[in-house]
């Protein structure tokens, strides 16, 4: 099952013959305003871009009110793509092919050998508890099929309680696809707005993931942590046998 990160919460799946891709954000470096009113700042390139990313089928949307989640470009690319999958707030703003999906909703799709992938929307926290009013709705996912294994997309989720909760219904799941990079907000007092390290092999170990793709945790220079903080992470809790190489 390829799993390919392109850079920040990037990411492209294909799973069941169908290609899905996390979060597109294909912009070049450069400053973006935020909700918040501070500047985001990415840094690097994506390292591939959406002409040599060949047909998507279907888009996994965290949320769409931060530019590090979706940019321009992929905005754009959003009009290409024949589904979008995302919370009711961000589906109502963007319109277009986007799907609102609430949390344990699910959506069947037609793979092409003849079977079916589940689409299942998985809750999210982007901050602390209580922190939806500033920070909006965002949403992780699940993908099932019958004879495939099945993957964990967190999205922007910075809360273990929720991760306990995912755990208990589909534990274990074998591929997580987990976004880190301890991105922080002086207004909610610095706390962790997406996982850090340590927390993210927290929730591969409870989640039982045969593997894990971090993501989420380089080009953008408000992530407080990089990939190689989740690696060490991931050594010291005796997990990094189950980080897919970069």
């Amino acid at each position: 099952m390829p799993v390919r990160v392109l850079g920040g919460p990037t990411v492209l799946i294909e799973y069941g013959g169908v290609r899905f891709l996390t979060d597109p954000t294909f912009d070049g470096p450069g400053d973006y305003p935020s909700p918040s009113g501070r500047t985001l700042t990415k840094t690097a390139p994506p390292r591939m871009t959406p002409a040599e990313l060949g047909p998507v089928d279907i888009v996994l949307l965290s949320h769409d009110q931060h530019a590090d989640n979706l940019d321009h470009s992929g905005r754009s690319l959003l009009t290409r793509v024949p589904r979008t999958f995302t919370t009711p707030a961000a589906a109502e703003r963007l319109g277009g092919t986007t799907e609102p999906l609430t949390p344990w909703q699910s959506v069947d799709l037609p793979r092409p050998d003849g079977g079916v992938v589940t689409v299942t929307a998985a809750p999210a926290l982007h901050g602390p508890e209580g922190c939806e009013p500033l920070v909006g709705e965002v949403t992780g996912f699940l993908l099932t099929s019958a004879d495939l294994p099945g993957v964990y997309v967190s999205g922007d989720n910075a809360s273990l309680r929720i991760v306990e909760e995912i755990a208990a219904r589909c534990a274990p799941v074998d591929t997580a696809v987990l976004f880190a990079g301890a991105p922080r907000m002086p207004v909610l007092d610095d706390a962790l707005l997406v996982l850090d390290g340590s927390g993210t092999a927290s929730a591969a170990r409870l989640l039982g993931a045969r593997r894990v793709v971090p993501a989420h945790c380089d080009s953008w220079a408000h992530f407080t942590e990089t990939r190689e903080d989740v690696v060490r992470a991931f050594q010291e809790a005796g997990l990094a046998d189950r980080l897919q190489r970069d």
